[in-house]
């Protein structure tokens, strides 16, 4: 989770990730955000994310964005 924060953190400052859960719902994160965050992820976590995982559930909150990391591990 430490390494995700991070992330957000560096990619979109001055955001309260860790208690928003309307990320994309909110429009406070744009797609560029995703983008790049996607990319961060794919980097750091050494997972693979297709389009089907571009959803904004997935990418609501912190919460949602580690599940998918974790799911995308096993």
């Amino acid at each position: 989770m430490e390494q995700l924060l991070r992330i957000l953190n560096e990619t979109c400052p001055g955001i309260d990730f860790e208690n928003e859960t309307a990320l994309i719902d909110d429009g406070i994160l744009e797609s560029l955000d995703i983008v790049t965050i996607v990319g961060e992820i794919i980097d750091e976590f050494g997972v693979e994310l297709n389009v089907d995982d571009l959803l904004p559930e997935n990418f609501n909150s912190v919460q949602a964005m580690m599940a998918l990391i974790d799911s995308r591990r096993g």
